[in-house]
């Protein structure tokens, strides 16, 4: 009896990324881990992505499978595409970012070495001109294969993207990315980490993430209060899980995420009315979950010091805000 092996499904959503989608689908299909199956979702592209789309499946019938449906948004997309994978590992790449040639190869390397559901590597941050402009390591100073039992702190300190992980498929069977929200990935991901005893990792920087001008990302809105919510839903999870009695963990979960990311994001919101409603549900928030400022400056990311890890603007922004004084914060930004 041979053993047959393990197959992964890349997931691809794509709505109107014309002029990154073929340097995207390029490193899909050039990846040196042969028994792979990418499935593109045009998500109701209104320009010549779909036609992008139909010359690479065109060309590699084998290995892309092309879908075509109105438009959902993101998590609508990639569970369109979860639906259809047929592999026994599941990895997302966002449309307009691009992959190193061995990154599935070694992941699901590490996947089946060491029997882990969940697989992360490390990310760069690229220009539109290919330029690196930032190196975004998720898990120093830990070991190749990481039991979580023993090692949760990872719980509170890796960065929640979808699209630098490799999932064992069985994680999505009773999960998928919850519909017409901002911030999926912090909805979803810390509740697929609560289902795995085991992750791996690799130290290779294989993600390629471009930061586009264009970027949604740029536009501050009141929509960055669902971060806030995707925070409660995984408390909720997180009450029902294996690790369940690991409060040291949830709270710095909540202090990352529900404070320190959510301020990073209000530190871009232009206007002053809702950078205001949005600085006073954070109050509401720590009131609730009983997180005091103390709690926060003395909140530690991979066994130091958060805050005095940050670039100076940063750490003054915090500071503000963590004082009281949101109309000089104001003027600062």
């Amino acid at each position: 009896m041979t053993n047959v092996p393990s197959t992964v499904s890349i997931i691809v959503p794509v709505y109107n990324v014309e002029n990154y989608l073929t340097k995207c689908l390029d490193s899909l299909v050039n990846q040196s881990l042969q028994d792979i199956e990418i499935i593109v979702v045009n998500d109701g592209s209104t320009d010549h992505s779909g036609v992008i789309i139909n010359e690479f499946a065109q060309r590699y019938p084998g290995k892309i499978k092309a879908f075509t449906k109105e438009n959902g948004g993101l998590s609508d997309a990639r569970n369109f595409g979860i639906d259809r994978a047929s592999g026994d590992y599941i990895g997302f790449v966002d449309s307009d970012d691009y992959i190193m040639k061995t990154m599935f190869e070694e992941m699901l390397l590490l996947a089946e070495k060491h029997q882990a559901e969940m697989v992360i590597c490390n990310v760069r941050k690229v220009d539109q001109n290919g330029k690196i402009t930032q190196k975004l390591t998720q898990i120093p100073n830990m070991p190749e294969k990481i039991d979580l039992e023993k090692n949760f702190s990872v719980f509170s300190d890796i960065s929640y993207f979808a699209c630098n992980k490799l999932f064992k498929k069985e994680l999505f069977d009773q999960k998928r990315f919850k519909k017409g929200i901002h911030f999926e990935d912090i909805q979803l991901i810390p509740q697929l980490l609560l289902e795995c005893t085991t992750i791996a990792q690799t130290q290779n920087f294989h993600y390629q993430y471009l930061e586009r001008n264009d970027s949604i990302t740029k536009m501050h809105t009141g929509k960055g209060l669902d971060m806030l919510r995707a925070v409660a839903d995984v408390e909720k999870a997180f009450g029902e899980s294996l690790y369940s009695y690991k409060e040291k963990e949830l709270k710095n979960f909540q202090i990352f995420e529900g404070v320190y990311s959510f301020l990073a994001y209000v530190a871009f919101v232009k206007e002053e009315r809702t950078f205001s409603q949005m600085a006073d549900q954070l109050e509401v928030f720590m009131k609730e979950r009983n997180i005091k400022i103390q709690d926060i400056l003395k909140y530690n990311r991979f066994g130091k010091n958060y805050l005095l890890s940050l670039p100076v603007k940063k750490k003054i922004f915090y500071l503000l805000f963590f004082a009281g004084q949101k109309k000089l914060i104001r003027k600062l930004i």
